[in-house]
């Protein structure tokens, strides 16, 4: 009796394993299905913030449509604004500085935009305290000054949404979709450069208000005199990263890049990405990338930097303890869409943003590569919501430059090619001339394997 007992005790539980790991293949084979259906219904039911989401989709089960329904409220109208705002738990006393110390050995005498930040001063500021100081652009004598009719103008902004056109690659394209309530709502703030603002006014209708302010349709445009950096893509991440600075009196900002024509109210955006979830700042997840190191090589391969420059900006980020990703890491994503961020100018992230550009002006301007470094040296501290793709896509069209952008240090392949300074950046990107105090020679670059083509 004992001997048949027990070997119907193991025909039992051999049998249930097997019922209850065909259960759990048919749950998943649903969630894909569901996750990909045509019918509302069931693509309304897929979660795809969830864990098992993000690994079946790492594991190449799940396609990745390029455009899905954003789940937003039907009416901008009956949305509810937040009361008063968000609390600020770690951080409660930010400030800045101002005044940039030029090292006695350093042949660049006037101030810098970012500041010369030293190497021990950057790892200070990833060490949170309830009063923090730290670098965060604007620099007196660095350039990106804004016009006193705009600085009046801007102080009005509550609620903005704000884009920028650097050297005269793009025109502003006009939002669609946008309620009357958010017209009154919102600033629609175009930031430009001088080289930009005289293309616009030859290639579009530039309407000047009894205040002196340049208006085209519903942006107006906010002039940044003496750009602060060589590189204009560099120039762009001042706008794009510095929201909270160029316009203090903001609460809210949705930054999209310069080549998009927005086409989703942006109330509905806020309610959608920031109160309905308790968030405060939103970006999506980049469609092909989770590490920076994939990131990184792509840059590489589509000659977004010069490639010997972005290789050092990876070994120091790997020497400082910055793994790939793997789907047990807190984030969905290391590598975000930088053209879209949604955000809610909290201390915390206004900290956030500070230590994100001090990394592209110390390293290469690839911000994509500097986010998700700054998310893990802060850790838990900072919170954010990375949605998916598909729905990042369906915020815009987009619209292509009225010129390829090409520098000369782009093309670069070999440090010796740098030693010709026409090549090398005099304002931005210095850290990577700075002697590191750490032995960069011995780390060699985890392996990449390539999920995505070079174009």
């Amino acid at each position: 009796m004992k001997i048949v007992w027990k070997k119907g005790f193991i025909r039992l539980v051999l049998v249930t394993g097997i019922l209850w790991m065909l259960l759990i293949l048919t749950a998943l084979l649903f969630h894909i299905w569901s996750c990909q259906s045509s019918v509302s219904f069931f693509s309304a039911i897929c979660n795809k913030e969830s864990k098992v989401y993000t690994i079946l989709d790492t594991m190449g089960f799940v396609s990745k449509p390029h455009r899905c329904l954003i789940p937003v409220a039907n009416d901008p109208n009956k949305i509810v604004i937040p009361t008063g705002k968000s609390s600020d738990d770690i951080v409660k006393i930010l400030s800045y500085i101002v005044e940039d110390e030029v090292p006695h050995n350093e042949p660049q005498s006037s101030p810098l935009f970012g500041g010369h930040q030293s190497w021990s001063q950057r790892e200070e500021s990833f060490k949170l305290n309830s009063s923090m100081k730290v670098h965060c652009g604007f620099m007196k004598g660095g350039g990106a000054e804004m016009d006193p009719v705009d600085t009046n103008f801007v102080k009005k902004c509550k609620f903005v949404v704000a884009s920028g056109i650097f050297d005269g690659y793009d025109v502003p394209q006009q939002p669609s979709n946008v309620s009357v309530r958010s017209k009154e709502l919102f600033c629609f703030l175009m930031v430009v450069d001088e080289i930009s603002l005289k293309f616009i006014k030859e290639n579009a209708t530039v309407k000047q208000d009894s205040d002196g302010g340049k208006w085209v349709g519903i942006w107006r445009l906010i002039l940044l005199k003496r750009p602060p950096y060589d590189e204009p893509r560099r120039n762009g991440k001042v706008p794009k990263i510095l929201t909270h600075r160029l316009f203090p009196q903001a609460q809210y900002s949705i930054w999209i890049d310069g080549k998009m024509e927005l086409i989703v109210d942006p109330l509905l955006i806020l309610e959608r990405y920031l109160w309905r979830g308790k968030h405060t700042f939103a970006i999506a997840q980049h469609k092909h990338h989770r590490s920076i190191y994939e990131e990184a090589d792509a840059n590489k391969r589509r000659k977004r930097y010069a490639r010997p420059l972005i290789d050092l900006h990876m070994k120091i980020y790997y020497y400082e303890g910055m793994k790939p990703w793997n789907p047990m890491k807190r984030t969905i994503s290391d590598v975000p869409e930088g053209a879209v961020i949604i955000r809610e100018h909290t201390l915390m992230n206004n900290l956030f943003s500070c230590l994100w550009f001090n990394e592209v002006h110390l390293f290469t301007p690839r911000d994509q590569l500097s986010f998700g470094y700054v998310v893990y040296r802060l850790g838990e501290s900072f919170k954010f919501f990375m949605f998916p793709n598909c729905e990042y896509n369906s915020l815009f069209l987009l619209h292509p430059h009225t010129r390829e952008h090409s520098s000369p240090v782009e093309w670069v392949k070999r440090l010796d090619q740098l030693k010709n300074m026409s090549l090398k950046e005099s304002r931005g990107g210095l850290g990577l001339w700075t002697p590191y105090p750490g032995d960069l020679a011995s780390v060699v670059l985890p392996n990449v394997t390539r999920t995505s083509k070079a174009g």
